[in-house]
């Protein structure tokens, strides 16, 4: 008896990745079809790291330790490109909805926590190409990477648990709004804050007390964090890889069940 019960939940988890799975080979089929996409994107962390990180290198205004400002900033623009992309994926599931995708999600035996985190997984795919995008800068402008396999794979980790969170908070956001322009007017509003209220451009240190609070409360922060102790070469993790890793992978998980519950209930 024990053991069909450990195969039939076996099964069971195997059915549900499978499914997921299934998801994201419907969504990277999309982007296979429309790469231009990726391709601008690229304009943003350019214009961050080859403008801004640059001429605050120049100045230096701002105390990095032994890092130069654009080696320290690197890895904070690399999450920035993903929160960017992953905070307005929910706008797809406006249009599913519009055009009745949705709904033959919604009638398909396909769990809810499944169709979820295949969403989240997908917006993970478009984080990939952020990762090669400011490898591609960071390499151009001089900076150190740390090219141990270990830590690429480690790198794209966190690039996927970054994109996947931030992606479900936008499903999320857009299953309570329900309408295009007030997702959109929402999306606009998160995105600066988290950036301007994380670790991604200046240390928590030169923050005032209140604002380091918030700080620790943003998962872009745990994200840079990570991203600066495995990207660069001489660079470190203050609360420590395994921990930044556990506390976004947390969050994910709560994420997407929360947007199980909200998605075939509220979208409608």
């Amino acid at each position: 008896m024990a053991l069909e019960s450990l195969t039939e939940v076996t099964n069971s988890v195997v059915r549900f990745f499978n499914k997921t799975l299934s998801i994201v080979e419907m969504d990277a089929r999309k982007l296979r079809h429309d790469p231009a996409e990726l391709i601008t994107r690229a304009v943003q962390p350019a214009l961050w790291l080859l403008v801004f990180g640059e001429v605050f290198t120049q100045i230096h205004a701002i105390p990095t330790g032994n890092l130069s400002y654009i080696a320290f900033m690197a890895p904070g623009i690399l999450a920035q490109s993903v929160l960017f992309i992953a905070i307005f994926f929910g706008i797809t599931v406006i249009w599913e909805r519009d055009l009745g995708i949705i709904h033959k999600f919604l009638v398909s035996p396909t769990p809810r926590p499944a169709l979820v985190l295949g969403k989240s997984l997908s917006a993970g795919l478009r984080a990939l190409s952020q990762v090669f995008i400011v490898y591609v800068l960071v390499i151009l402008v001089g900076v150190g990477i740390v090219w141990n396999p270990l830590n690429l794979s480690l790198v794209v980790v966190v690039a996927v648990l970054t994109s996947g969170l931030f992606s479900t908070l936008s499903l999320i956001i857009a299953s309570l709004v329900k309408t295009r322009e007030r997702f959109m007017g929402i999306g606009q509003v998160l995105t600066m804050p988290l950036f301007f209220t994380s670790n991604a451009i200046y240390p928590l240190s030169m923050m005032p007390s209140w604002l380091q609070v918030i700080a620790r409360l943003n998962p872009l922060t745990y994200s840079v964090d990570a991203l600066r102790g495995l990207m660069i070469v001489g660079g470190s993790s203050a609360y420590g890889i395994g921990w930044d890793i556990l506390v976004l992978f947390a969050i994910l998980v709560a994420l997407v069940l929360i947007g199980a519950k909200l998605y075939p209930k509220v979208i409608l």
